[in-house]
């Protein structure tokens, strides 16, 4: 039997120089073969890590919120819960304070890009510069960590965090606190389904929506939060990604998704 095809760490450095619009299927083959200990770390997407420590990471994007973000700070410290925060560089840059008192607080703060787009539709310069600029705003408190807006990835914007020093994170259980307008539901999604060393999402903000601009009361999430955390009190420990990543293995997978036709026509309503 012919051995399986390995990416190599030379593999990826080389996706750089051959990324062009007339060889992109040599580079898309590339990047499809199994990734081993080269590859799989630089293009795999962090979704969960195997541990048999009782620990979870709670996440949460879009924000900082002036309001929400720190009501939910408050939340976390009652139940010396630690959290990771995939903040946007626009509302980063206006509320510093939340920004600086989440870092004091021991919370990791992570890339989120300046202003949510889906990166996909950006070309590689811009996505580059909606990275960079987020990551100033973050300055000096943020960690190399980066979840793409929507989950929406390509090859293109995969190495735009390769060459700007990011992780790409993804996540194990989506909470489902973008579309819930009550705690319940939100509860309902997550606590049944909880193992050792998940990732789960929640928004501590939310910067676009399909739906209605209802959804970006906050209430639902601040309350499902205390509840989760009052209900798990003793059996689980909710750390950073940071922590959570040096309590076992982590797992990547192969995370390339797009926006369908259908999702570009949505209108949308922005948390301005």
């Amino acid at each position: 039997m012919a051995p399986v095809p390995v990416m190599t760490l030379g593999d990826v450095l080389s996706l750089e120089t051959m990324w062009n619009p007339f060889n992109a299927r040599a580079v898309w083959e590339l990047a499809k073969k199994p990734a081993s200990l080269g590859g799989r770390r630089f293009l795999g997407t962090i979704t969960r890590v195997e541990t048999h420590d009782p620990v979870l990471a709670l996440t949460f994007d879009d924000g900082p919120h002036p309001e929400y973000t720190p009501r939910l700070l408050d939340i976390l410290d009652k139940h010396q819960a630690r959290a990771t925060f995939f903040c946007l560089g626009k509302f980063a840059a206006r509320h510093p304070e939340v920004i600086r008192r989440a870092a004091d607080a021991g919370h990791a703060l992570g890339n989120h890009t300046w202003d949510h787009p889906s990166l996909p539709l950006l070309s590689h310069s811009e996505q580059n510069a909606q990275i960079r600029m987020c990551a100033d705003a973050l300055k000096p408190y943020g960690c190399s960590l980066f979840r793409p807006p929507f989950g929406h990835q390509s090859l293109s914007s995969r190495l735009a965090l390769l060459r700007n020093g990011y992780r790409a994170v993804g996540w194990t259980l989506d909470a489902g606190d973008w579309r819930h307008r009550s705690a319940d539901p939100i509860l309902e999604q997550v606590q049944p389904h909880i193992r050792p060393g998940m990732l789960l999402v929640f928004h501590d903000r939310i910067a676009l929506s399909s739906q209605s601009p209802a959804q970006f009361n906050r209430e639902p999430t601040l309350e499902a939060i205390s509840r989760l955390l009052e209900r798990l009190h003793g059996s689980y420990r909710f750390v950073t990604l940071p922590e959570l990543f040096r309590s076992g293995h982590i797992v990547c997978k192969n995370w390339y998704r797009t926006a369908g036709a259908s999702w570009t026509t949505q209108p949308r309503f922005s948390d301005e």
